[in-house]
């Protein structure tokens, strides 16, 4: 594993990392990425995060790009991605979606860090680079989709949005069974379920010809819905799918299939 020597963090920085969420020793990789990661954080990164509604209890104010470069030496890194996860801090959580080992992943763990998403980067990130190679997407799914949390429950629609770009092998029918999932969230109002209900079905609508014309009848019955929200959605999703770029993906995937 490499190491670089490089400034501990500060008495203040290690306070606040001091007691993480699960009891473990948080190595000397650590403590150096963590100081990075301070080098690397500007208060310009702070706030641009929370422009975009990012927020968390403890951030750095370190961009993606930065993270990921930093995240390269360190690929399948399944024990360092549970110390990372378990500092608490932004930006080593988002770290920790980078290096973790997806055949490393379990169930568990999945449900601890989606109890832990605060924010629809971290949730995002860890659905679209990690959970979604796992073979516990499906299962996750489902179990996610029924949570309370606002989080919680995008992290349900972020991670199957994120298997219908990424699983080229997937059946649609594992994808059809989840067209319920979405009925059933879709008169929830909060603004990080909504944003994921759409991109899952833009997507899974680009997958196949038949997934298209089925996402397509979902999205026509939300849009007739007597739910605000519901009918939000589905228009949203006819308007989504019948751009030519949508049109276009949709060929290229349906060519690459029969390929």
């Amino acid at each position: 594993m490499p190491t670089t020597t490089t400034k501990r963090p500060t008495s203040k920085t290690t306070a606040k990392a001091a007691k993480p969420v699960a009891a473990r020793e948080v190595t000397g990789d650590v403590r150096t990425i963590l100081a990075q990661l301070e080098a690397l954080g500007t208060k310009a990164g702070r706030d641009g995060m929370q422009r975009y509604g990012i927020v968390a209890p403890k951030m750095f104010g370190v961009s993606v790009s930065q993270i990921q470069k930093l995240s390269k030496p360190f690929k399948r890194d399944h024990e360092l991605a549970l110390a990372l996860w378990d500092t608490g801090w932004y930006e080593a959580r988002m770290m920790a979606g980078f290096v973790d080992d997806p055949a490393q992943v379990t169930p568990s763990q999945m449900d601890r860090w989606a109890n832990d998403f605060d924010n629809w980067a971290v949730c995002d990130h860890s659905c679209f680079h990690l959970f979604d190679r796992t073979p516990y997407a499906f299962d996750r799914i489902e179990r996610w989709s029924r949570k309370r949390g606002e989080f919680q429950k995008r992290a349900a629609f972020a991670l199957l949005a994120s298997v219908a770009l990424h699983d080229k092998e997937a059946p649609d029918e594992q994808f059809r069974r989840c067209f319920p999932l979405i009925e059933d969230a879709a008169t929830d109002e909060r603004n990080f379920v909504k944003k994921s209900l759409v991109w899952a079905l833009r997507l899974m609508g680009e997958r196949s010809r038949a997934l298209n014309a089925e996402t397509l009848d979902v999205a026509r019955r939300l849009a007739a819905s007597e739910d605000r929200t519901a009918r939000a959605i589905g228009k949203e999703v006819i308007r989504e799918l019948a751009k030519p770029a949508a049109a276009k993906r949709l060929a290229s995937r349906t060519r690459t299939k029969k390929g």
